[in-house]
Order: C-alpha cells, then sequence, then structure tokens
C-alpha cells in the first residue's frame, strides 16, 4: 500500500499536501497517512526515504515521489496506463 507523508494541515484546501490527498481519493487509491511534525529539522523519516525534509512525499512502489507536481503528474500518468475500469 502506498505512503503519503504529509504536513499536519488538517484541511486538503489548504496546501500542497492536500493536493495530493485529493488526487489520490479522485483516484479511488487507498494510502497511509503519514502527518510529519511541523518542524523539517524533526522529520527524519522524510530525509531517510528522500534525502530532503519537504513534504508531500509519496512511496509508491518502493519509489519515493517528492513534490506535489510531480507526484499527482505520475499518478495521472499511471491511471493513463491501467486498463480500462482498474485502478491505477
Amino acid at each position: 500500500m502506498p505512503t503519503l507523508h504529509r504536513c499536519r494541515t488538517p484541511t486538503d484546501r489548504l496546501c500542497p499536501c492536500g493536493r495530493v490527498a485529493r488526487e489520490l481519493r479522485r483516484q479511488g487509491i487507498a494510502v497511509d497517512e503519514v502527518r510529519v511534525p511541523w518542524r523539517k529539522a524533526r522529520r527524519d523519516e522524510v530525509v531517510a526515504l528522500s534525502g530532503q525534509a519537504v513534504v508531500p512525499l509519496l512511496v509508491l512502489d518502493g519509489e519515493a515521489i517528492c513534490d506535489s507536481r510531480r507526484i499527482v503528474e505520475h499518478l495521472r500518468w499511471l491511471d493513463a496506463r491501467a486498463p480500462a475500469g482498474e485502478p491505477a
């Protein structure tokens, strides 16, 4: 199951993390969400996975993808390649 590391903002409308969460819901992809600390200095797990402390970070099939635009683009690319009627 994919894992989305995201900020602690309680809504999906105010930040780039929410943009990714909305796209995942739109495509019907279930994810484990990990809310990370506000302070970048305390995001050790995110740094270990991606080499940087920035979120959102999506771990999909063992690959860490950073930046909301890149994540959404990757999800849409996967969706376009999926056979008709099957989720990406």
